[in-house]
């Protein structure tokens, strides 16, 4: 007996010990289900999101202003489905730690919304998943034609492409006023109730009688631009390896020299490329062939022009002087054949080598102006605990520490010692080269007017608004990435005119000044 109850009193401190567990595991369960079902609360999300521009544009968004009544949640876009468990979670965590982190260490203040909401950020934060969540059928009633045609091109290449919905529907979960998702109609700004005085448009173009700076007037439009009168001469092209940053394909260094030719003060501007858009435009899609065949004919007076973008180029960043965006290489060289017409000069765009001869303006450092790219950029260990230095090159230069993640007028940023601006940043430039990591050394010591013609990519020089300082020295090379530019273009053909997947590419012209007055 005295067995039994020795068991008894065993098993009661066991059942005991077991029902405590059970209990507290409930209770841990409970509050573990209570606590994360709070913090998937919209509430809950601003508390660490406390900007205004965030709740604000949210409600204004289609996800919850839709007439429906239907509200969409910002769990539902910025986290993985429910049904996938593991997935959900772990960026609940992750996004969880990474918000309260934030929020007792930054100041809500500085935080930059206009960049932050931005398609390059928004990318990382909307999984495909949750989008396909709810929009289950991607051909609902309503749907246009060219709505059908990108759908379809997504199903087929989602997974090859790693197509983002965000691309296209940018504005669903925030409600951005500037984003357009349909086909631009007509130019920007033509149809205004002010429309221009055609009286005042310039009736011939300007007379160049000397190699000196002059300001180009484009016949038939209000606008005009400066062209820089730059010396011909020779300069040392490419960087050495004690260059910081130094890169492969800028070396070996070696003389060039150029004959004198003058380049335009900045990249060309939204006011130039809408005159040449109004003027040659087609609002059909045009075979590619035809387009090409005629735009290389020398006998063709009119020039095929570029067919209706989607949406806005411009990205509702506004236009005037800022620069023209998102047209390809061969846009640009169209460009320029049309404004040869126009005007009766030779426009061309710049060859690597005149481009790097403008960049430098007679310098030899990596930048036009004093410092050390090492000091300026962002990469490198030491930069995750001391801020890199931005009071000096941030007056000549537009990148990724004063941008906001925009492309900015010229007007604000200071002049190389040419008067060029914005040669470095703002937008990377397309050259005449075709990109070839090889060329510096199969020039030999010393090139005069060197043009590289042999290559798949087309050069593209300066960096762009988001770029580190480290790849906006002087001699820093890039390239076309013709495919992955058009990643997200359902058209077939794709568009030979507009890129759907860069948006900091641009270009400037240069002229060749006449032999008569080259040396004068």
């Amino acid at each position: 007996m005295l067995i039994d109850t020795h068991i008894m009193k065993h098993f009661n401190s066991k059942a005991c010990i077991l029902g405590l567990g059970v209990i507290i595991g409930a209770g841990i369960m409970i509050a573990t289900y209570k606590t994360s079902v709070y913090f998937s609360t919209d509430e809950s999300c601003m508390m660490c999101h406390v900007h205004p521009h965030v709740e604000n544009s949210w409600k204004l968004s289609k996800h919850v202003n839709n007439g429906s009544g239907v509200k969409t949640h910002c769990v539902a876009c910025h986290l993985p489905p429910q049904n996938q468990t593991w997935e959900h979670y772990s960026a609940k965590a992750k996004m969880g730690l990474k918000d309260v982190w934030a929020y007792l260490t930054k100041d809500s203040a500085d935080f930059q919304w206009d960049t932050k909401s931005e398609l390059e950020y928004a990318v990382t934060y909307i999984p495909n998943a949750s989008c396909k969540e709810c929009h289950q059928n991607l051909f609902p009633e309503g749907i246009t034609d060219d709505g059908v045609t990108a759908h379809l091109y997504y199903e087929d290449n989602e997974e090859k492409l790693d197509l983002q919905c965000i691309s296209c529907h940018l504005d669903a979960g925030h409600y951005n006023p500037n984003y357009v998702h349909s086909k631009l109609a007509g130019v920007p700004g033509a149809n205004n109730a002010q429309a221009a005085d055609t009286s005042l448009f310039y009736k011939k173009p300007t007379t160049v009688t000397s190699f000196a700076d002059y300001v180009e007037q484009i016949p038939g439009t209000l606008v005009s631009f400066k062209m820089i009168a730059l010396p011909g001469g020779s300069f040392q092209m490419g960087s050495s390896s004690k260059e910081p940053f130094h890169q492969a394909d800028e070396a070996p260094v070696h003389q060039v020299t150029l004959d004198p030719f003058f380049m335009a003060e900045f990249e060309v501007t939204w006011d130039q490329y809408w005159a040449f858009y109004g003027n040659t435009m087609s609002e059909g899609r045009t075979p590619p062939e035809t387009v090409y065949a005629n735009n290389s004919n020398p006998d063709v007076d009119a020039i095929s022009g570029p067919t209706p973008p989607f949406g806005f180029p411009d990205q509702g960043w506004g236009g005037g002087d800022r620069p023209a965006i998102t047209m390809t290489h061969y846009a640009a060289e169209t460009f320029c054949q049309w404004l040869s017409k126009k005007t009766g000069k030779k426009y061309r765009l710049p060859t690597e080598a005149e481009w790097e001869y403008a960049a430098r303006g007679g310098t030899e450092t990596p930048y036009f102006f004093a410092g050390d790219p090492k000091d300026f950029s962002d990469q490198g260990f030491w930069r995750k605990f001391f801020d890199a230095k931005t009071d000096s090159i941030s007056s000549y230069v537009i990148y990724a520490k004063n941008s906001k993640n925009k492309t900015a007028e010229p007007s604000a940023v200071k002049a190389n010692p040419f008067g060029l601006k914005n040669m470095l940043g703002n937008v990377m430039e397309y050259c005449a080269d075709k990109y070839n990591p090889d060329a510096y050394g199969k020039l030999g010591d010393s090139a005069h007017n060197p043009l590289i013609t042999e290559g798949e990519e087309w050069v593209v020089r300066g960096g762009n608004y988001t770029s580190d300082a480290a790849d906006l020295r002087c001699a820093a090379r890039g390239y076309t990435k013709h495919d992955a530019w058009l990643k997200t273009d359902p058209q077939q053909p794709k568009s030979i005119w507009w890129y759907s997947d860069i948006r900091g590419i641009g270009f400037r012209v240069v002229c060749e000044p006449d032999a008569a007055i080259a040396t004068k």
